[in-house]
């Protein structure tokens, strides 16, 4: 039986106009297929998102608000287009990689309602691969940072155009292929239970950085936003 890691990949990254998944919008995406012994294949989106890009946000992938306004397309349009393109992989049985999945799959999750658009998870359950949580899995107590350019470094992978969308889903392809080539125990795992072993994998991490903030002086603050869903965030309960 081939194992996922070897198969083809559907590697999905957003840049965004902030962090909020409530109130913020997709400026780019990416959707990328690779491996499995076929060409890889990558489709990348523009968006005017509607509202202004942060200027935080701005300075980390590039996109301005007055680029996205004259170069972006409608966001309806791209969250329909992003959307097409993750459903075919999920009927194909392609696994979606995802690094820091809960929010790139809210965010785009938000979108889709704002827009009327069908998601991705509908009609059926994607299943996801997170680099991200399998590296806090198998390599818990590693010092520094868990970001894609730092698990590129610890991985020895190639990340080309760090912070641009398509740069950032093909590179979390690569490390999510080495981590599975490293641990056998992923590499070699049924994908729908690795899908929900990172359920409860995210869960006890964040549980862990909850805590780790709480005990941390000038830190406390923190410990009530960690969120612990995986790999979607529950919508907010309206008023009634």
């Amino acid at each position: 039986m081939t194992s996922w890691h070897s198969g083809r990949l559907c590697g999905f990254d957003l840049e965004t106009t902030g962090v909020d998944v409530e109130s913020d919008r997709i400026v780019t995406a990416c959707v990328v297929q690779c491996r499995g012994g076929q060409p890889t294949t990558s489709a990348t989106w523009l968006a005017d998102p509607g509202i202004e890009i942060s200027e935080g946000a701005a300075a980390v992938h590039g996109i301005t608000t007055e680029r996205a306004r004259a170069e972006g397309r409608p966001a309806a349009e791209v969250v329909e287009q992003v959307t097409t393109a993750l459903t075919r992989a999920v009927w194909d049985g392609i696994p979606i990689v995802a690094m820091n999945a809960s929010f790139d799959l809210t965010m785009l999750d938000r979108e889709c309602t704002r827009h009327g658009v069908p998601a991705p998870w509908a009609a059926t359950t994607p299943l996801i691969v997170d680099p991200r949580v399998l590296d806090k899995q198998v390599d818990r107590y590693r010092r520094g940072k868990r970001t894609l350019s730092a698990l590129c470094d610890h991985y020895q992978v190639a990340l080309d155009g760090a912070h641009s969308a398509d740069g950032d889903a093909i590179a979390a392809c690569r490390v999510a292929w080495r981590i599975g080539t490293q641990h056998p125990n992923i590499g070699d795992a049924d994908l729908r239970e690795l899908h929900n072993l990172q359920v409860t994998w995210a869960a006890e991490q964040a549980e862990g950085l909850r805590e780790h903030f709480a005990r941390t002086p000038g830190k406390e603050h923190q410990a009530a936003s960690v969120r612990g869903e995986w790999p979607l965030i529950p919508r907010p309960r309206t008023a009634s």
